[in-house]
């Protein structure tokens, strides 16, 4: 693949803004700064690779603490003045050891709907690490493998029964109980969302190339 990085407009010091974004859940972890040299060291290495404006040196994410960032995509906005860098992390984002260095919260009129599903996963994962009374995620947990099954076998049910009856709410509620039982499952099993949209990748996405 030819890579032209000369296509890129860069600002009067030579540098470019680049946004780095979760490749799993979307979620935008810091915004940067690259030069020609970084960009060229980050699609040369696979990993990250920065210019600090205060140091007036490149830096490689991760180096020292070991939270690199392996690259996933890189794409470049309508007028290629800056970046999108979607990677997948090895460890939390920002130095003050958070996920994302976007923490701070300003303003909001509500949760955005796109975190909802690494929100569950993790309270689901939560629950299981440290139980709570009362949780019915935990006791899911605690009558074991076989009740969860009985479970998503029930909502699948009630999803069947409520498309049948072409009632758009209905089927809007169940398919909701039987995402979060079938989280729960994934869970138990150590199957994470990861493990499924590559599944799905390599079902359609692989098999768009074949037929290209």
């Amino acid at each position: 693949m030819e890579i032209n990085i000369e296509k890129l407009k860069w600002d009067t010091n030579g540098l470019i803004p680049v946004i780095v974004q979760h490749e799993e859940t979307g979620k935008v972890l810091t915004l940067a700064y690259m030069n020609k040299e970084s960009l060229e060291k980050t699609i040369e290495t696979n990993e990250t690779w920065f210019f600090s404006r205060s140091r007036q040196e490149l830096w490689n994410k991760g180096e020292t603490s070991g939270n690199k960032q392996q690259i996933k995509k890189i794409t470049y906005d309508c007028d290629a003045d800056a970046l999108l860098v979607q990677v997948s992390p090895l460890g939390p984002a920002c130095h003050t050891g958070e996920d994302s260095c976007f923490n701070n919260e300003l303003y909001k009129t509500e949760e955005p709907s796109g975190e909802i599903i690494p929100q569950v996963v993790g309270k689901i994962k939560e629950r299981r690490e440290n139980p709570v009374v009362g949780s019915y995620t935990n006791y899911l947990f605690n009558e074991g493998l076989d009740k969860i099954l009985k479970k998503i076998g029930e909502e699948s049910t009630e999803v069947v029964i409520g498309a049948k009856n072409k009632d758009k709410q209905e089927v809007t509620n169940e398919i909701a109980d039987l995402t979060y039982h079938t989280l729960v499952l994934m869970e138990l099993l150590d199957i994470s969302t990861t493990d499924i949209k590559e599944e799905l990748k390599n079902r359609h996405v692989e098999k768009d190339k074949k037929n290209k």
